[in-house]
Parts: C-alpha cells; structure tokens; sequence
C-alpha cells in the first residue's frame, strides 16, 4: 500500500506543470527609458473598478477602461467578480537591463501586512518577495510599519522587438496554456516568445507566471515632435490623449490604421479643445472622411504641442476584394504614390538603357 506522504508527492509531481508560480523576474529591458506597459492582475475578492485604480494608483478611470476596451461610462463602483482577470496599465521603467513600474503604483503598509502576503494575496504574485525587498531597500522583512510606502515593482519592458515598437503586455499563464496557444491568439512567433522570456523551450512554460508577449500597435500620423510620440495602441483598445481631447481606438480588422475622433471629454490642458480641422475642406475634422465611396480622404490626428492639435489629410483606398459594401476600408498610407514613383523610376532605367 502507498503511504500518505508518497501519495501525497507523486499528486504533486503531476500537478506541477499546472499549479501557480511566481514571476521569477523582471522582463529583460535593455533601453534605458520609460513607457507605457500592461499586466494582467488576478482579482484575489469582489471588488470595484475604483477599488482597482486607487490599488494601482491610476491617474483617471479611463486609462482602466481603455486598455480593457471597456465603455467609458461604467459606473466607478460597479464590481468585478472574484478570480476575474484584468488588464492594468501602467507607467514603466527600464534600467540596468530590467524593467519594473516606474514608481507607481506604491502601497501603503497597513498593520497585520507582511511581505508574502503583499505580494500573494493582494498583488497576486505579479512579483517575487525579493523583488519587493530590493527595489524598497528592505534588509530585514519583518521590519516593515504600518504607514510605510512600498514601491511594488511589476515587471514590463520599453524595448523594441524585431525593430518594431510594441507595448509589452505581462501575461498571467494559465493552466493548460500553451507557447503555440499564446503566439498563435497575439499574432507572435513562439520564438520571440522563447527568447523575450527566456526560456529554452516551449516546455519551461508555468502556470501562474507572468509572461512577456510583445503586442503591436496601431499605425499613426504621430511624428516624433509630439507631446505624446510614439503614440502605441494595441488591438481591442483605446486611449484618450492631446490632453484628453481626442479618443484613438485601435482595430487590426481596418489594416492596423489608428483610428481617432474628438472625444467630447474637458481638456486637462486647456479650456476648450484646440481646432482640429484638416485644411483645405471646411468642415472637415478628426475621424471625419471625405465620402463613402472608394478612394476618399480622412482627416487624421497626428500629434499635439502645448498650444495645437496636428492634423493630416490621409488617402483612404477599398479592400483589394472590393468589398466596398462591408464598410471595411485599408487605410493605405500614401502607398499608391510609393509605388507610382517606383514604377516611373523603373521606367526610366529602361528608357536609359
């Protein structure tokens, strides 16, 4: 007969690949800077989406709801339900080859806490006890006092990946969840994903931890003079930015093209919005577009300073299939001048010879 100890390891033996780990570190980040970043966070009970912003030191409830692709007017106080999963943002910093939240969000210590259950009941092993105590400075765990602020630092990353821009999300893994699986719902190569987290094969994937899955963002007209450059939106969420003037909203089914309109939100730097009108057609602004029918022009968003909101006129072109009924639009870019300019200086070069 097998004993209750042997019982009790051979369950544990084959429950492993599936039981809840701790992330073991931060993300590699080899570009010094911050950026924006994103974290899955498991909720441990009940609570609200107030309750959330205050916990992760949001700065507004929209960035929340954003990045969740939630609508903006869900009432502050309506609860999530516990082990529901969510998607939080947050400011990140790179440095010394890692990146970890950029001081925010902090926690205050209240009496009873101790460092394991900071970081497993409320923060939900988004970090490791060690963490905790290196980027606080905290020698002896069991010195911690009510009132104390603790940086609490999720791991993230600014880095690019394959020479593009992305936002870095953080993961949770489930069980059951696969490398393919993940690579496969992101649009990622498992070897990106090996390598980001690296793990030396898809089989070192745990349950529970947290994992670096790169998400590519929208196109924008955004040059690298404005206030709010690189503008990164992700697939299936939005953004408010120009000092809450403007909505963008991201959508891979309309070829990847930012999508952006006045959001009807009181400015944060301004008391009233700046124009934004594109020039040459009067009444012609943000989000709006010249016709329904193939080949038009929208006015798109393209930056902010302290005193305007940038505009460009952008040729909109049909789906290759011709699809004009479906509404489905490939916002092209200039594209078409590109390859005229190509076609003429190939044209050339025969004539030369």
């Amino acid at each position: 007969m097998v004993s209750f100890p042997t019982l009790a390891s051979l369950l544990c033996l084959v429950l492993l690949p599936t039981i809840s780990s701790p992330a073991t570190a931060s993300f590699t980040c080899t570009s010094p800077g911050t950026c924006d970043a994103i974290i899955d966070y498991t909720l441990p009970n009940a609570t609200s989406f107030n309750a959330l912003k205050k916990l992760f030191n949001l700065k507004n409830l929209r960035s929340l709801l954003g990045v969740n692709n939630l609508p903006v007017d869900i009432p502050p106080n309506q609860e999530l339900p516990a082990n529901h999963t969510i998607k939080i943002p947050f400011p990140c910093l790179c440095r010394n080859g890692t990146g970890i939240a950029n001081k925010r969000p902090t926690y205050t210590v209240i009496a009873g806490d101790f460092l394991s259950h900071i970081v497993s009941d409320i923060f939900g092993g988004l970090f490791t006890v060690q963490e905790l105590q290196a980027v606080n400075n905290i020698s002896n765990p069991d010195l911690i006092q009510p009132g104390d602020k603790l940086w609490i630092p999720l791991p993230c990353s600014c880095d690019d990946v394959e020479g593009e821009k992305v936002v870095h999300y953080g993961r949770l893994v489930t069980a059951g969840s696969t490398i393919d699986d993940i690579a496969q719902q992101y649009n990622v190569s498992q070897d990106t994903l090996l390598r980001l987290n690296r793990l030396a094969s898809p089989r070192e994937l745990l349950a529970g931890s947290v994992l670096d899955v790169p998400l590519k963002a929208c196109q924008s007209m955004v040059s690298n003079t404005s206030l709010d450059y690189p503008l990164l939106v992700p697939n299936d969420t939005y953004i408010f930015t120009a000092a809450n003037c403007v909505k963008c909203k991201c959508d891979a089914a309309n070829n990847w093209a930012l999508q952006c309109q006045p959001s009807q939100i009181k400015s944060s730097l301004w008391k009233t919005c700046p124009s934004m009108q594109c020039q040459g057609l009067d009444n012609f602004y943000i989000g709006n577009v010249t016709s329904s029918d193939c080949n038009s022009t929208a006015c798109t968003y393209a930056g902010y300073s302290n005193q305007t909101i940038f505009t460009a006129s952008t040729p909109l072109t049909c789906p290759a299939d011709g699809n004009s009924a479906s509404g489905l639009r490939t916002w092209t870019w200039r594209w078409n001048i590109i390859l005229a300019a190509i076609h003429l200086v190939l044209l050339s070069a025969s004539y030369l010879r």
